[in-house]
């Protein structure tokens, strides 16, 4: 009885939990934010504590430090990213008529042959409707994600809170970690380490090194491409390395935007169009043979199609917010299923053992 009374408390703090997470989801966003924000930078001020300097000092340092270089960031790169967003939407209908007229070439059967008869008998309608289409699934997926964090907060708010929760909670990361320890059943206390242990590596790994990943991929895109001397180039970059971290989504959508306008600018020069290709390819070498064995390595544990699958299912539950906290309750419950698999196979159930002994 006394597990079965322990099972449904957990449950019910879980489900207390998980309610008030989605009702407050509206004003949640710049708190995650920064709880993410001060767990990663803590180990830069734990490491900062051995070299003498007090952990009110170190957290001022490194928060001042992360919004200097962000500020430089943003002022660096926003107004290059302003432009070319704007060219790009006033140049796509000439790229979709040239793409339009390509289709439609009668010189050239097998491309019919490849696309379909419907798509090169009215390739106006078949072009415009696929752009209304994509147009209305973006608009759609950014208007879900956005509103949850539009209620209360504006993109202002967001950007003063965060700073502010960061840094206090980097000021007394310990105090926290102190209280929440105190909170464990004592009877459980190194099974629960253990699983501690097991999601602070999985979160550790994934997102530290993902979000460096990100960075280098953005700017090794982002340079490529415009050294390739393709249109957008450095916007299309940029997009495609920082949105890397949805498993295949962020290659794979940088790659046809890339492709479609690499063919627009540059047919029929195939060189041209195989450095933007090439481009792509060597990201994928870069990021799948030397990034990520390095910096994430193979002990997260983190499945391409459950991080897919999280993220869109907390986006959609939670707005924004919900995307900050997919890969860390990802983790945690990838961590925790494994540990339910291993005591279920360890249990009577599993082993048809009922401890009764021989008959």
């Amino acid at each position: 009885m006394a597990l079965e009374r322990q099972v449904v408390f957990w449950v019910a703090a879980l489900a207390v939990f998980v309610a008030l997470l989605w009702l407050l989801s509206d004003v949640l966003l710049p708190f995650i934010a920064g709880m993410a924000l001060a767990y990663l930078l803590d180990p830069i001020a734990r490491r900062a504590e051995q070299f003498g300097i007090g952990r009110g000092i170190s957290a001022l340092i490194i928060i001042a430090l992360v919004i200097v270089v962000l500020v430089v960031l943003v002022m660096a790169v926003a107004p290059v990213l302003v432009v070319q967003l704007g060219d790009f939407i006033e140049h796509l209908p000439g790229y979709v008529s040239k793409l339009q007229s390509l289709l439609s070439d009668p010189s050239r059967p097998w491309l019919t042959k490849l696309v379909g008869s419907n798509v090169t008998d009215d390739p106006a309608k078949s072009m415009s409707g696929l752009v209304a289409q994509a147009s209305g699934f973006i608009g759609t997926v950014l208007a879900k994600v956005w509103s949850g964090g539009r209620a209360a907060f504006s993109l202002l708010s967001l950007l003063v809170i965060t700073p502010v929760v960061a840094f206090y909670l980097l000021l007394d990361w310990a105090k926290v970690v102190a209280t929440v320890d105190r909170c464990i059943p004592l009877q459980h206390r190194a099974t629960i380490y253990g699983l501690a242990r097991d999601i602070d590596a999985a979160i550790a790994g994934f997102v530290r090194g993902q979000a460096v990943i990100c960075l280098v991929l953005a700017a090794f895109y982002a340079i490529g491409l415009s050294l390739a001397g393709l249109n957008f180039g450095f916007l299309i970059g940029l997009m495609t390395g920082l949105f890397s971290f949805i498993p295949f989504v962020g290659a794979g959508t940088g790659f046809l935007v890339g492709g479609i306008i690499a063919v627009a600018q540059f047919w029929p020069d195939w060189v041209s169009m195989a450095m933007v290709a090439a481009v792509f390819l060597v990201g994928q070498a870069l990021e799948g043979y030397v990034l990520s064995p390095r910096l994430v390595g193979a002990k997260v544990g983190l499945h391409p199609v459950w991080m897919m699958f999280s993220l869109l299912a907390f986006s959609y539950l939670f707005g924004f917010a919900g995307l900050l906290i997919a890969v860390p309750l990802a983790a945690t419950i990838g961590v925790l299923l494994r540990f339910g698999v291993r005591k279920y196979q360890q249990s009577a159930i599993y082993t048809g053992d009922s401890g009764l002994g021989p008959r």
